[in-house]
């Protein structure tokens, strides 16, 4: 039988000195540095990882160019979710022209670092809106990384747009470390009804537990609920790596993530490794 696709749905490249990475200090200097697609690949293969999709970084639309660009050069990148000006009335224009480069097959998805913006609004602006709509017309993913006070307007928009794809980053980065879980849970409980169009990515928790003392324990009840609200067809397997490397290896967050879901099966396990990232975001050459 044919090992089963794993797909890490949200991996991270960077140059530190080619960017906005200020946020990269303090805690985070220790990965402060280059990580290219040869950093990544021994842990791919250690944990029998197919291919990745590869997400933005910062807001900068070369980044974007870039990264289509390495994912048409590499056997490991299988789709990207990129950045565009949503508030540029030409984002349609800017979307048909990323698309139609070379490289264009690999982009299948779009994000806005909308937890860094001090309006958690945002998203409900004229001109955002405007944008939203574009990447829906041009067949595009709309991945969401909100955090506790962006998600009235994520759950608004998500109900706003039923045409357009959406998938929620980091399960929206609920306060593992201090305990966040019942209003988290209470805002989460809000996509049920929207999970015809809207997915979650099992990713990111370790570095919203404590770093040095987090088990698998301390995501479980925020996997079991995530579970609950978007089902098993609606929940896809990421590390956020290189970011999780300031709490743990990439290895321990596929261990860690395999012991919350230790009670499903083999089938269901396929799907949220596999298929689900799969399935949202239409990657190339890995359709059925």
């Amino acid at each position: 039988m044919a090992s089963p696709i794993i797909i890490d749905s949200h991996q991270h490249f960077w140059d530190p000195d080619k960017g906005d990475y200020g946020w990269l200090s303090g805690p985070f200097a220790p990965i402060r540095r280059v990580f290219a697609p040869a950093d990544l690949r021994p842990a791919l293969q250690a944990n029998g990882v197919t291919g990745t999709v590869l997400v933005q970084t910062w807001n900068d639309l070369g980044e974007t160019r870039d990264f289509i660009r390495t994912a048409a050069a590499t056997d490991v990148v299988a789709g990207v979710v990129g950045w565009v000006d949503l508030t540029d009335p030409e984002v349609g224009q800017v979307l048909a022209e990323l698309k139609a480069a070379p490289e264009g097959r690999w982009l299948v998805g779009i994000r806005h670092l909308i937890h860094e913006e001090a309006d958690p609004n945002w998203l409900l602006r004229d001109d955002v809106r405007r944008g939203l709509r574009a990447v829906a017309d041009a067949g595009l993913v709309y991945d969401l990384v909100p955090k506790l006070p962006h998600l009235p307007a994520v759950l608004r928009t998500v109900a706003d747009f039923p045409d357009l794809r959406f998938v929620l980053d980091h399960i929206a980065k609920p306060d593992i470390k201090g305990g966040g879980f019942e209003p988290w849970a209470a805002l989460m409980r809000g996509f049920a009804i929207h999970r015809d169009h809207v997915w979650c990515k099992l990713s990111g928790m370790i570095t919203e537990a404590d770093w040095d003392r987090w088990s698998p324990d301390d995501l479980k009840p925020y996997v079991v609920e995530a579970l609950r609200i978007f089902g098993v067809d609606r929940c896809l397997f990421g590390t956020d790596w290189p970011v999780c490397l300031v709490a743990g290896s990439y290895d321990r967050v596929v261990g860690a993530l395999r012991s919350c879901l230790a009670h499903l099966t083999e089938a269901e396990l396929d799907q949220i490794f596999g298929r689900s990232a799969i399935e949202a975001y239409r990657l190339p050459g890995l359709q059925a």
